[in-house]
């Protein structure tokens, strides 16, 4: 295991490959930003948006949407700054799972005055393959995830709409490789994420499910996305200030509801991350396990690219909250899936990264790297 020199982003992460000299691509591709000329960025979005030209009673783009920080920005700069007509997709969560302020979030988004397309999987399925993802993978979002990326396309081919409009690009912003297209924008090799590829729909069928009951969690093939001439293009590329604090404070000064829960319990340096739900925090806590990183590597990162903290206070928080997650949030989604709290983390000490972190007799789970530093 080894540390980016710039920041705290592990060689451990998914597809992720480090420069030469010890740079991860988060921080490689930060620096190439300080060159790029932002109108001419610009003008190029402009380009390609001409090639979807307004069509009268019809929208102009979709958007996938939670009703979040990223999301909620890419709306309002859709509309108002593009002056673009788009139809915002949701793939709703559970009544068990969504929160509260998930729904205000939405609800928000609709009294802003967009049309806002609601998707609601059938509930036994989601709580059938939300087990059994977390049983095989020790990742309960593993098949919901596929639901929410593939929501989208789908829902692009039904309304007869070909430009996809989504947030950051996770190879150039996060480092996930396999996803990078053929530009910078170009997000149609986004199916190549870790989540959606690797024979993704087979292990679905071992479940049981009847395959009409996985219909809404099947990503449009290649052929789908020719024959409808589907484009993802990714915005974060054309927006010098794409962030996600800047995204959190565009979008709280345009009503976004915040977490209020404590870092403690869930790892949130400032309650804007995975508003929709909060089962996310057993997620990221996992993920630590898996891969030595979690919810505040992502965050403290991207402020040490930015300048907003040192790399010795980026570590601090790490070593005290990257794992965090609140016990209520475990009974919770042990309640929700049919399992005890008890098999919840005979599951996870199962799934541990032995070369990273040792599990005592009593189950306590202590890293052997140092955070910044790596073994």
């Amino acid at each position: 295991m080894k540390y980016c020199k710039d920041c705290l982003q592990p060689d451990t992460r998914p597809n992720t490959r480090f420069t030469d000299v010890g740079i991860c691509p988060a921080c490689d591709y930060f620096g190439r930003l300080q060159q790029v000329d932002w109108q001419e960025r610009y003008e190029t979005l402009e380009d390609l948006l001409a090639r979807y030209p307004r069509q009268a009673n019809q929208f102009d783009c979709i958007i996938g949407v939670s009703g979040g920080k990223d999301s909620t920005r890419q709306a309002l700069w859709v509309r108002d700054k593009l002056g673009r007509k788009p139809l915002l997709a949701c793939l709703s969560y559970p009544p068990q799972q969504v929160t509260q302020r998930g729904v205000d979030n939405i609800s928000n988004l609709i009294e802003q005055g967009f049309d806002v397309v609601v998707l609601a999987p059938a509930p036994e399925t989601w709580r059938q393959l939300m087990r059994e993802s977390f049983s095989r993978f020790t990742n309960w979002a593993r098949s919901t995830e596929m639901a929410l990326f593939s929501s989208v396309p789908q829902l692009a081919i039904r309304y007869g709409i070909p430009l996809i409009l989504w947030g950051e690009n996770p190879g150039l912003q996060l480092g996930d490789l396999k996803t990078l297209g053929k530009t910078g924008y170009d997000g149609n090799n986004l199916r190549n994420m870790n989540t959606l590829s690797g024979g993704a729909m087979e292990w679905m069928r071992e479940a049981g499910v009847a395959p009409g009951s996985l219909l809404p969690y099947e990503y449009p093939t290649p052929a789908e996305f020719d024959a409808h001439q589907l484009q993802i293009v990714y915005l974060g590329w054309f927006l010098g200030d794409w962030s996600l604090i800047n995204n959190g404070m565009y979008s709280c000064t345009n009503g976004l509801s915040v977490r209020e829960d404590t870092v403690e319990n869930t790892g949130d340096l400032l309650g804007i991350t995975s508003l929709d739900e909060d089962w996310v925090t057993l997620n990221q806590m996992i993920k630590y396990y898996k891969f030595g990183f979690g919810r505040v590597t992502d965050y403290v990162n991207e402020e040490i690219r930015l300048g907003r903290i040192t790399r010795e206070h980026a570590i601090d928080l790490v070593e005290r909250y990257d794992d965090a997650c609140s016990d209520e949030y475990i009974t919770s989604f042990c309640d929700y899936i049919g399992i005890s709290a008890e098999d919840f983390w005979a599951q996870v000490r199962g799934s541990v990264n032995r070369e990273l972190f040792d599990v005592d007799a009593s189950g306590r789970i202590t890293r052997r790297f140092r955070v910044g530093v790596g073994l």
